[in-house]
């Protein structure tokens, strides 16, 4: 039996062998702090820290490098963009696609007499751009939204929302948890003001790195969500406005930064659009494979064009849950059920309460990978035809 890694919409796996040998090295070898010593190994992680900055604007086209904040993980990010630039008063507009990470803060920050409205997406995932209008106030501030459906894979048209964003004078906060390192994303084409990033996910990096982008403008009305030594200024007992420091309080986690840096470089010698052809060419022949299984529904759009690698499967005859489990149990196939921590999502496509199961394929999948999950699902749902649920 075969083992086959089909989640990589949570975290892609596995990695680059280039990013356990950054982090082991940074480990083993290098062991110095940053902005914190005068010595050698301190000033080497001071340039691999600068350098992913650096690796990170080639990639989304940004131009300021200190404007390129480190966090823990996307929802970190997140929550210092979304709490530190929102003030009393505000108004976002967002859509019904989001994940927690995006309305858990914004429903937080009503307390704080900051509103935003949900524009209502299909049942396939999309959002016509044209609805925006609707839900524009005069105290809208910001749009913030994510680029892709992390439940169905669907792609927003997110350079027709920045120019609705620019045409509106407002801002744009972009997800890009789903997207960045298998689409190409382009901050000065799309008008994004913030893009927010995990390192986990598509760029190929380890867990606990991610951080946001940000445009100067904005740097400088946003307030840190977090205090603390930066290594600079230390004189002061107020945190610095100095960019990066400003938003980095604290030790970061370097090894997940040398760990991101090996990912960076790989992603380039590999180039991004060869891993969306790569992804899109597996997500095709699944659906294609799929398709004709009047057992199952699948949702989202019917092919994989302007979607990600991301397909969702409700098996109306069974439970998704001891699905999912059966397809690991008997055929060790890594699949996520529920409900993606995306309620909203779910409420959208119709599959709330009891969610999907989610395929998501990464660039280290086969066509033998894809094959072998479409033969587990015939042969699960010949166990449910005949009763036979196997634990």
């Amino acid at each position: 039996m075969r083992k086959v890694y089909l989640d990589n919409g949570a975290t892609s796996f596995p990695k680059p062998n280039s990013v356990a040998e950054a982090m082991t090295n940074y480990i083993v070898n290098v062991g110095g702090n940053v902005n914190r010593g005068s010595y050698d190994s301190s000033f080497n992680a001071e340039n691999i820290v600068y350098e992913t900055r650096e690796l990170l604007c080639e990639l989304f086209n940004f131009s300021k490098p200190e404007n390129v904040i480190f966090t823990s993980n996307i929802t970190h990010s997140l929550n210092v963009v979304l709490k530190g630039f929102l003030k009393a008063g505000d108004h976002v507009i967002t859509s019904s696609m989001e994940h927690n990470a995006v309305l858990r803060p914004l429903n937080a920050l009503h307390s704080k007499g900051i509103d935003h409205s949900v524009v209502p997406c299909d049942s396939l995932g999309q959002l016509n751009p044209s609805d925006l209008h609707k839900y524009l106030k005069p105290n809208t501030k910001a749009v913030v939204m994510t680029h892709s459906s992390n439940v169905c894979g669907t792609i927003m048209p997110f350079e027709e929302i920045g120019k609705f964003c620019r045409a509106n004078n407002i801002y744009f906060i972009a997800d890009t948890a789903q997207t960045a390192g298998s689409i190409p994303i382009d901050m000065e084409k799309m008008n994004i003001d913030i893009l927010c990033f995990t390192g986990h996910k598509g760029l190929l990096g380890p867990q606990g790195i991610g951080g946001f982008l940000i445009k100067d403008e904005l740097a400088k009305i946003t307030s840190p969500l977090i205090e603390g030594g930066t290594g600079s200024f230390s004189e002061y007992e107020v945190q610095p406005d100095y960019m990066p420091d400003k938003f980095e309080g604290g030790t970061p986690n370097i090894p997940g930064i040398f760990g991101l840096n090996a990912a960076l470089k790989y992603l380039a010698e590999k180039g991004i659009s060869n891993i969306r052809d790569h992804e899109m060419k597996l997500t095709k022949l699944f659906l294609d494979n799929i398709r004709y299984i009047k057992e199952i529904k699948v949702l989202g759009l019917p092919s994989a064009e302007n979607s990600t690698s991301v397909v969702s499967i409700d098996f109306p005859k069974g439970d998704n849950g001891e699905i999912s489990y059966m397809l690991s149990k008997k055929h060790d196939i890594s699949v996520r059920c529920g409900l993606h921590c995306a309620p909203s999502a779910h409420k959208t496509i119709g599959t709330f309460p009891n969610g999907t199961v989610r395929f998501s394929f990464g660039f280290f999948n086969t066509e033998e990978d894809v094959l072998y999950a479409v033969n587990a699902i015939k042969e699960v749902i010949a166990s449910l035809d005949n009763n036979n649920i196997y634990f």
